[in-house]
């Protein structure tokens, strides 16, 4: 799919500049074909700030500060004449959300709240935020919190009466390799000769590597025209296969035998699903598909301003089925394998 590249001249704001979405996009901005002007990097963590400033302290384009999502304030000065918004600061760990509930709120809602505030304020251009399969009939504080996000931005598009302010959000499942994942846990108990502990035999996950997932938001941003929810087509995995090819790959590395590792079955934690979901049924009747992406389009439409929604190269202006990992087909442990390789997942 051809997507222009709506960010070249552009001045560009990533909350959460220093987590795994938040960097590589900060990366892919810099180091990319995308040509910006500025872009500009927010976080509350100043020793990952630090080093990431280091990293681009002779690019003149590369403007970093802390600050956090609740700051309304410090959202509002630092959005004055920016064009493009990449919201990628939250709170994204099940169990930690599920024992702090009120600080997931605090900063999934309220700050997400804040963005948009300071965005309108501001007349930012376009406002990218970052979902997850989580959202969808969560069953955890996380997943409610990231769909209260969604909802908050289609709102915002729907009700915004003055300026041209675009707001959108894109969904994607787990990402393989980011910090707080399944792969670098593996790693360790792999490198401690085991064992290696997975929830349930039978639970399934969509996945994508760091660099798919932040690509695909970025052309979100081109292909926003506001309120829709872009969810990326990606491919589903078996935790359990996942976790004996990466027992098969690493443990000669580590001096053990892989036969010797053993897997042990721990039940699933507070909150965890068996399968995930990047689309619900009800949505599906109000979706398109894309070539790279679903589409949902806005329960409601706007109020003050009406949005054509026809996005080139469609599939098909109807889609059929809920996009769920129990019902879509697992990779195979050799196409799991060629996977981490192709993606240096297990470097």
């Amino acid at each position: 799919m051809c997507i222009d590249n709506c960010l070249k001249g552009k001045r560009i704001l990533v909350t959460g500049a220093c987590g795994t979405v938040g960097s590589e996009l900060v990366r892919q901005l810099l180091e990319g074909v995308y040509e910006p002007a500025e872009v500009i990097g927010i976080d509350n963590n100043e020793s990952e700030l630090f080093f990431l400033d280091q990293r681009y302290k002779n690019d003149r384009r590369a403007v970093f500060y802390l600050g956090d999502v609740r700051d309304r304030d410090k959202l509002v000065r630092k959005m004055q004449g920016v064009d493009v918004v990449f919201h990628a600061a939250a709170y994204k760990h099940v169990i930690l959300c599920e024992q702090s509930p009120m600080e997931a709120v605090q900063t999934n809602i309220i700050g997400v709240q804040n963005v948009i505030l300071a965005a309108c304020e501001n007349k930012v251009g376009k406002v990218i935020f970052t979902s997850s399969d989580k959202a969808v009939n969560p069953t955890n504080v996380m997943g409610t919190t990231k769909l209260m996000g969604e909802r908050l931005m289609t709102a915002a598009n729907v009700n915004l009466r003055n300026g041209e302010t675009i707001f959108a959000s894109t969904r994607f499942g787990n990402v393989l390799g980011s910090r707080g994942s399944v792969i670098p846990i593996f790693r360790e108990q792999i490198r401690n000769g085991g064992p290696v502990t997975v929830t349930e035999k039978e639970m399934t996950r969509f996945i994508m590597s760091i660099q798919e997932a932040v690509r695909l938001v970025i052309d979100s941003a081109s292909l926003a025209r506001g309120g829709e929810v872009f969810i990326t087509k990606m491919p589903v995995i078996r935790i359990l296969d996942l976790a004996q090819v990466m027992i098969d790959e690493m443990a000669p590395q580590y001096g053990y035998q892989s036969e010797k590792i053993e897997i042990n079955f721990i039940g699933s934690k507070p909150g965890e699903k068996m399968y995930e979901e990047l689309m619900s049924h009800e949505e599906t009747r109000r979706a398109l598909e894309l070539p790279l992406y679903f589409v949902v389009l806005p329960a409601f439409r706007g109020i003050y301003r009406e949005i054509d929604y026809c996005p080139e190269n469609i599939v098909s202006e109807k889609v059929a089925k809920p996009y769920i990992s129990e019902i879509e087909p697992c990779l195979s442990r050799d196409e799991i394998r060629h996977f981490l390789h192709a993606n240096n997942l297990l470097d």
